[in-house]
């Protein structure tokens, strides 16, 4: 026994400094079950144009983090009463799913958006909540108007380790944001999703591909009018510039303050020092160059640069989007001119 004592030692230190060693490799996939992405499809589409949510179980194994299963929240008002039911449901729910061996660690949460407009404060804010007892956790954004014109629009999203710190420090400000080099694309980081499924769900799947190699479900992806699809992005991207507009006016609105009461400081402290050099050829003491008490020495707190950010980055979405959609009907129409000249 006590030759083996060393032994069992050494062996919990290695597994310990593995372990620690895990935690630190940086996230690199989110590996979804095939049955999991159809039940967040199921979900979201169900209830499309409302937005919905879901809680994420699975593993985190490495630089892999795997999403096995998934249960919807339901949908509720908003008011403390409602918050202690949700809380109450989840907590039933992973019970039951741990009394029948499923796996119900919890690694994140998904929800719907409507045309990719998912970068808001909220987001961000339930992020936060979700780091206090989950380090690394994601958030599965599904959009169903997207998904409608051919593209699974299936994204998996965590906040940036340099943002976090900022947000945990109230320290979005211009300089501090000048001091990380942190930007407006700093904030979410994009995590590949790679779905995978069992031998005998592949197996299962082969034997259900028709044997015919064109459907009519091939020849609708064919349809050139995308219209209401470009009309509702570029609503929401006049939306967002309106935003942009209203945020950098505040900025303006506080840099007037900041140079109005800079020039009443250098006006007080030129009439502040003639008082002083009066005093001192009086023989009085001089007084003192800074006033506390002085409403012009009041800093101005700095707007957070927070709502500027998000709306840049919803900017970039939109216009991601419509250079997409455009591109794909330039591909149709080129395809249709030389169907017609054959």
């Amino acid at each position: 026994m006590a030759n083996s004592a060393p032994g069992g030692v050494r062996s919990f230190l290695q597994a310990v400094s593995t372990v620690t060693e895990e935690t630190r490799t940086p996230l690199r996939v989110v590996q979804m079950e095939g049955l999991a992405v159809l039940k967040i499809i199921k979900h979201c589409e169900e209830f499309a144009p409302a937005l919905v949510t879901g809680q994420l179980l699975g593993l985190d194994v490495g630089s892999v983090l795997e999403v096995t299963n998934c249960f919807p929240f339901p949908m509720r008002e908003e008011d403390d009463e409602a918050d202690a039911d949700g809380a109450n449901y989840q907590l039933e729910m992973m019970r039951c799913l741990r009394e029948v061996n499923v796996d119900n660690n919890t690694i994140g949460w998904y929800q719907s958006c409507l045309l990719g407009s998912f970068q808001t404060v909220e987001l961000i804010e339930t992020f936060m909540n979700y780091q206090e007892s989950i380090r690394r956790c994601v958030c599965i954004v599904y959009d169903p108007s997207r998904s409608s014109q051919g593209v699974l629009a299936l994204k998996a999203l965590k906040l940036t380790d340099s943002f976090m710190d900022l947000y945990r420090n109230n320290g979005l400000t211009g300089e501090k944001l000048r001091e990380k080099k942190l930007s407006w694309v700093d904030i979410f980081e994009e995590i590949p999703i790679k779905v995978s499924n069992s031998a005998l769900v592949s197996a299962f799947m082969k034997e259900l591909e028709p044997e015919s190699p064109v459907t009519q479900c091939d020849l609708d992806r064919l349809k050139l009018s995308t219209a209401p699809f470009m009309e509702r992005n570029l609503e929401f991207l006049i939306g967002c510039m309106d935003d942009l507009s209203s945020e950098q006016n505040k900025f303006q609105y506080y840099n007037r303050n900041l140079s109005r009461q800079q020039s009443q400081q250098q006006a007080w402290l030129q009439k502040r020092r003639q008082e002083n050099m009066a005093r001192k050829a009086a023989g009085e003491e001089p007084l003192p160059e800074e006033d506390p008490s002085n409403p012009i020495f009041k800093p101005i707190p700095e707007p957070s640069r927070l709502e500027g950010y998000l709306v840049t980055n919803q900017i970039s979405s939109y216009c991601n989007h419509i250079n997409g959609v455009a591109g794909q009907n330039f591909d149709r129409l080129y395809l249709m001119k030389a169907l017609h000249e054959d």
